[in-house]
């Protein structure tokens, strides 16, 4: 009798030379989810009707309504490969900026990305910066030029001039490859046309080629352009040469394996100890040792609860084991282990490292967490290239839905982590976060349909960042008992260090012993050894310096100082904005001899108001965000675009022409962009798009700091001295 998938999958689970993990991450609208319905139906796991047609993986009412991914789904399937059984894992992944969270999340889960690029659009801003979220994570890209039925069809192209084009494509991705890339496979991870890195196809209509499919089946480009010139016969070409066949033969001979993959992603992305028990585990991606597996999505199942999605690197799984959370020190039993065919899943018993499943049982976890058998180092937080930028405040319709609402946005925190919820129980104030209006409208809509809640929200407001411009003379901090002094200083971040930490390079972390990266990261950065030793945490942009020597008991309290600044990093001294950019240098402190006398309530306060104290001495300020936009349209509204961006406090940063059409970067301040997409419609009768580049902080215009200080101190309900 046959195997069912169920079947093969739990066969060749165990097998991790025949596993490969892999995400598609492209564009908006650049064909992911066709793509990838094209390679469920070659794996036989949806109808030959439905595919490109049904978004199995789009599941989501609100996804089939916008026709946009808003969430990475996962699934699982099987290729043979020359008689040889493969499984894949694969997770497809949202394509547009606001929803780049998920990108980011899935990254961690993989080892390959297929990197889809529209053949007439060519590399695009959202294809850069999923390309710098995969190689970040030391994830391998291969490249797919879908859409190719347009340049034939609508821009008529020749083979000559296809091929130029192509070549274009793979240079300009090779070009990025190589700026983001780690030194160290800065060359190797270039993709190749002849070595078949590199497929080129059209998803709507399910074929595909590389270079060695050409060569093995004598199919040629000629072939593919008269095909389609000729009526109807372009509809052969899926059989002659169907998509998923050569796009999982790539992903099958360039993708890693997982024993491949860890040897040299597991230092990147865990900072414990190589040599210790768990760090052998980890690296070999060994079934035997202890359980390392990191959360990187939770959905909420009407019938299962919470399911943890996430890549298990090391040990493995049983039902019914006992695990520990390791953010929360909670300790629980495994109930299910699941595998994913798109929206369904199905149980195991046991899965072995290398592997992405789903977990039930583990109540209250959040995305980036580490589960393991016992204590270890967790892995690397997930760092998200952009950060919540825009809030609005969100209250139930009817008062008595009030703890309903609580608990909607504490799931809702877990299904996206990169949306920020504050929950405050005392005010009855909750405020949400997000990357962008969009962003927030779609989890609002989300907590009306599915969740069934009736929500009001405020206007959309700014969150905005304090920051300091100098060097502050040194401040002491006493204990409320008077028995404790700390001697602080702050002064600005420098620049590369503040840039090496944006771009993922110096981790975010609290240094328990000697770190490479971190160390590394600060060399690179122009410190000397003796001054990048001293780092003692980074956290959200801002750094600790411990230039102290020889104090008896700072092993003792260091964990409270670090809390106590990171206490102030959240709520500035201003306005109570988070900071960024702060470097805060303790010179000396004298403790207690007596522990009792230097707990947290001693600590904690004086810590606070030295760093405060300091931070105003050294002229804190208000910093915008400002997001970076490549805005395109015909060339003739050129004049309306340009008014529309200095009306907004935006300044044009460039500007490109091919044939009629125009690409403008300007920087806009995100104060000023609430509305600009349905503006930016109207000014270029529906023809005007824009895409988020990038996003900076600058400072607020100085004259008018004091006014939108006392506007969001107001708002917060915050007194005078308070």
């Amino acid at each position: 009798m046959a195997e069912s998938l169920s079947q093969q999958v739990t066969r060749l689970m165990k097998k991790p030379e025949h596993i490969r993990n892999i995400a598609i991450c492209a564009h908006i609208d650049h064909g992911k989810t066709t793509f990838s319905d094209n390679l469920l139906l070659g794996a036989g796991m949806i109808s030959e009707e439905l595919s490109g047609k049904q978004l199995a993986l789009d599941f989501h009412e609100d996804e089939k309504e916008r026709g946009i991914t808003i969430d990475a789904a996962n699934v699982s399937m099987v290729h043979n490969v020359d008689g040889e059984e493969y499984l894949i894992n694969l997770i497809d992944t949202p394509g547009h900026v606001d929803f780049g969270g998920d990108v980011t999340r899935a990254m961690r889960a993989v080892d390959g990305a297929i990197v889809l690029v529209d053949a007439v659009e060519g590399i695009m801003p959202q294809t850069e910066t999923v390309l710098r979220q995969a190689l970040k994570e030391k994830v391998r890209p291969i490249l797919f030029i879908n859409k190719v039925d347009r340049l034939i069809r609508e821009v008529k192209l020749t083979p000559d001039k296809m091929q130029e084009r192509f070549i274009k494509i793979i240079g300009d991705v090779n070009r990025f490859i190589v700026s983001i890339a780690p030194d160290e496979l800065k060359e190797k991870w270039q993709v190749a046309v002849q070595e078949g890195q590199v497929g080129f196809g059209s998803a709507f209509h399910n074929w595909a080629l590389s270079i060695p499919f050409m060569n093995k089946t004598g199919i040629t480009f000629k072939d593919i352009i008269e095909a389609y010139n000729e009526e109807e016969k372009y509809k052969q070409l899926s059989k002659k040469a169907p998509l998923h066949k050569v796009v999982l033969n790539m992903v099958v001979k360039h993708h890693p394996n997982p024993i491949q993959a860890q040897a040299y992603r597991i230092p990147r992305i865990w900072h414990g100890d190589m040599e210790s028990k768990e760090g052998k585990s980890l690296i070999n991606c060994d079934p035997n040792g202890p359980v390392g597996f990191i959360v990187t999505k939770i959905v909420i199942d009407k019938h299962a609860g919470e399911v943890a999605a996430g890549r298990l690197f090391s040990g493995t799984l049983r039902q019914g084991d006992e695990l520990l959370a390791n953010a929360s020190k909670r300790k629980f039993r495994l109930q299910q282990i699941n595998i994913y065919k798109g929206a369904t899943r199905f149980l195991v018993d046991n899965v072995p490292a290398g592997n992405i499943v789903g977990i039930v049982g583990l109540k209250d976890a959040f995305a980036g967490e580490t589960v393991s058998s016992y204590e270890m180092e967790p892995f690397e937080a997930i760092k998200h290239l952009f950060e919540p930028v825009v809030s609005k405040s969100i209250e139930a319709t009817k008062a008595a839905d009030l703890p309903k609402l609580v608990e909607v946005l504490k799931q809702v925190n877990k299904e996206d982590p990169s949306i920020k919820v504050e929950i405050n129980e005392e005010t009855g104030e909750n405020i949400i976060s997000g990357m962008g209006e969009l962003h927030l409208e779609v989890i609002e809509n989300r907590i009306i349909k599915e969740k069934g809640l009736q929500v009001k929200t405020s206007d959309p407001i700014v969150v905005y960042r304090e920051s300091i411009l100098r060097k502050s003379a040194e401040v002491e901090g006493k204990s409320p008992n008077k028995h404790n002094k700390f001697l602080i200083q702050v002064e600005p971040l420098e620049e590369e260090a503040y840039n090496l930490i944006k771009s993922g390079e110096i981790p975010e972390i609290r240094i328990k012993k000697k770190d490479e990266s971190v160390l590394n990261g600060f060399l690179k950065a122009g410190y000397d050894t003796k001054d990048a030793k001293r780092v003692k945490t980074i956290f959200n942009s801002n750094v600790v310096f411990d230039n102290t020597r020889g104090i008896v008991h700072i092993g003792e309290v260091i964990e409270m100082i670090l809390d106590g600044f990171e206490q102030v990093m959240k709520e500035g001294p201003l306005a109570r904005e988070p900071c960024m950019k702060v470097k805060v240098i303790i010179n000396d402190m004298k403790l207690h001899e007596d522990a009792i006398h230097r707990g947290p309530a001693q600590v904690l306060p004086a810590i606070r108001d030295a760093v405060k104290e300091a931070m105003r001495n050294a002229n804190v300020l208000i910093f915008e965000p400002l997001q970076i936009l490549q805005i395109e349209s015909p060339i003739e509204y050129m004049g309306s675009i340009s008014k529309l961006v200095q009306n907004r406090r935006g300044s044009l940063l460039n500007m490109e022409q091919e044939g009629e059409h125009i690409t403008i970067t300007a920087k806009l301040p995100v104060g000023e962009m609430f509305g600009l997409t349905s503006e930016l419609r109207s000014s270029t009768g529906g023809r005007g798009n824009f895409y988020v580049v990038d996003q900076v902080f600058e400072k607020y215009p100085t004259q008018m700091q004091d006014e939108l200080v006392k506007k969001i101190r107001q708002r917060k309900g915050l007194s005078e001295n308070q």
